[in-house]
């Protein structure tokens, strides 16, 4: 539990020094950025819908810690969306991100909000309040997927 504060405790120091300077000096670099916070989002995310799905056996105590590292960087990718990072790199960024930024800022509001009742319900040891949330959420990232990832 110690060595997931001391996690904790480091991405949301990252987390704040990224917010605070959101544009590196090179678009690859955010690019990077990004992918290396959805890859982290995607492990915890994925534990706790195997979970969810009956794939592996329900535990409170690691659902807990799965949310307590999603509340932390589900919002993290977000700030790397920046002029510059449509193009170059490798991404599988749509350009329908910065040419629909409103829709692309709704979806990612609504994931976020989403995401927040994922992680209550997580910390909540509930297995069926999972599954709902774990749900919902997934199908706001699809969602965002959908409509700005190439596939």
């Amino acid at each position: 539990m110690k060595k997931l504060a001391v996690t904790l405790a480091a991405l949301t120091a990252i987390a704040a020094a990224h917010s605070a300077f959101a544009q590196s000096a090179k678009p690859e670099d955010d690019i990077r950025y990004r992918q290396a916070a959805f890859t982290v989002m995607a492990k915890h995310f994925s534990h706790l819908g195997a979970m969810a799905n009956g794939k592996v056996p329900f535990d409170a105590k690691a659902a807990a810690a799965d949310a307590d590292v999603l509340a932390v960087v589900d919002k993290l990718p977000f700030t790397a969306f920046g002029p510059g990072t449509d193009k170059g790199g490798d991404t599988k960024a749509k350009p329908e991100i910065w040419q629909k930024t409103a829709d692309f800022n709704q979806d990612r509001d609504h994931m976020e909000t989403e995401m927040g009742k994922l992680v209550t319900a997580a910390k909540s040891g509930n297995l069926d309040a999972i599954k709902a949330a774990f749900g919902q959420t997934a199908k706001t990232c699809k969602s965002c997927h959908d409509s700005f990832k190439q596939k």
